[in-house]
C-alpha cells in the first residue's frame, strides 16, 4: 500500500469564545476523535488527545502556550494517543489502570485485524476501508506495528468531581456504557457539555469490549434529562440539547 506523507497532521477550528476543535484529518472516522481545548484562566484543557500517530504537543505550541491540563474522557486508543506528552493527566478510577501500561499494538490496516472486530464496527454503521488512515504522519511508519506508551493519570476523578481553570468550572459526570470508566464534562453555567463517547450525532459503539448495554440505558435516560444547550462530542459534529434528546430517546428505544 502506497499512502503520501501529510503536509500536517491536525487541523483546527474555533467552535465558540474559548474552545477549539482539533481533530486528526487523515484518521477514518470511526477512530477520528474530537480533541477539544478549552481556554482557561490559570491553565487550559484539553479533553481527549487523539490516536497518538503524531505529536499533538508539538502540532499545537503555536496555539496554545498555558499551562496544559489533558483529560480522557475514557482509555479507548483514539482518545488517550497523545495523553503520555502532558504531565498533568486526569482519567476516571474505573479505567485509570490502563493507562499505567502500553497500550496494545493497533495495525492500521483491515487486513490485521479479526474479523469479528471489522464486522462489528460495519453493524454499526461505520465503512472500513483497508486502511484506518489515509496518509502517513511521517517516512517510515509501521502501518502494522502501533503502540502509545504508559501515561499513568495524575488525578484520578470521579462522579461530582470539580475541573476547576479559574474561571471555567467543570464537573465531572460518570456516564458508563460505551466503557465503563466513561465521563462527561459538564459547565452548568453555560449550559455545555463535553460527552466524550458517551453521546455523539454518528453511531454509537455498545458491542464492543468493555461495553454495557443496561448501562448505557441508563446514562441516556440521565442525559436525556440534563438541561443542555450544547454537546460536544467524542466524535462528529457538536449538536444542541434538542437533538441530545432525540438521540437519547431513539437509543433507549432501540436498546431499553
Amino acid at each position: 500500500m502506497t499512502l503520501q506523507i501529510a503536509q500536517r497532521w491536525f487541523d483546527h477550528e474555533k467552535v465558540s469564545d474559548g474552545i477549539t476543535r482539533l481533530w486528526e484529518p487523515h484518521v477514518i472516522r470511526v477512530m477520528q476523535c474530537n480533541i477539544w481545548h478549552v481556554r482557561g484562566r490559570n491553565r487550559d484543557l484539553f479533553i481527549d488527545t487523539g490516536m497518538g500517530i503524531a505529536s499533538l504537543r508539538d502540532a499545537t505550541r503555536h496555539l496554545f502556550d498555558k499551562a496544559l491540563t489533558a483529560v480522557a474522557t475514557h482509555t479507548h486508543l483514539d482518545h488517550v494517543g497523545s495523553l503520555h506528552e502532558f504531565a498533568d493527566r486526569i482519567a476516571h478510577c474505573d479505567e485509570a489502570e490502563v493507562l499505567t501500561r502500553p497500550s496494545e499494538n493497533f495495525s492500521m490496516l483491515r487486513a490485521e485485524h479479526a474479523v469479528e472486530f471489522i464486522e462489528s464496527l460495519e453493524r454499526a454503521g461505520y465503512a472500513i476501508d483497508s486502511c484506518f488512515i489515509t496518509a502517513l504522519p511521517r517516512q517510515g511508519f509501521n502501518l502494522s506495528q502501533f503502540q502509545c506508551p504508559p501515561a499513568p493519570a495524575t488525578r484520578l476523578v470521579q462522579e461530582g468531581d470539580v475541573i476547576d481553570l479559574g474561571d471555567r468550572v467543570f464537573e465531572v459526570l460518570h456516564l458508563p456504557g460505551h466503557s465503563p470508566g466513561s465521563i462527561g464534562l459538564w459547565e452548568s453555567a453555560t449550559q455545555t457539555l463535553f460527552s466524550g463517547d458517551a453521546v455523539y450525532d454518528g453511531p454509537l459503539l455498545d458491542e464492543i469490549p468493555g461495553s454495557d448495554i443496561s448501562a448505557y440505558c441508563r446514562t441516556m435516560k440521565r442525559l436525556e434529562a440534563l438541561p443542555v444547550r450544547v454537546v460536544h462530542g467524542g466524535h462528529d459534529p457538536s449538536f444542541d440539547g434538542a437533538r441530545l434528546r432525540q438521540l437519547a430517546r431513539a437509543y433507549l428505544e432501540r436498546r431499553g
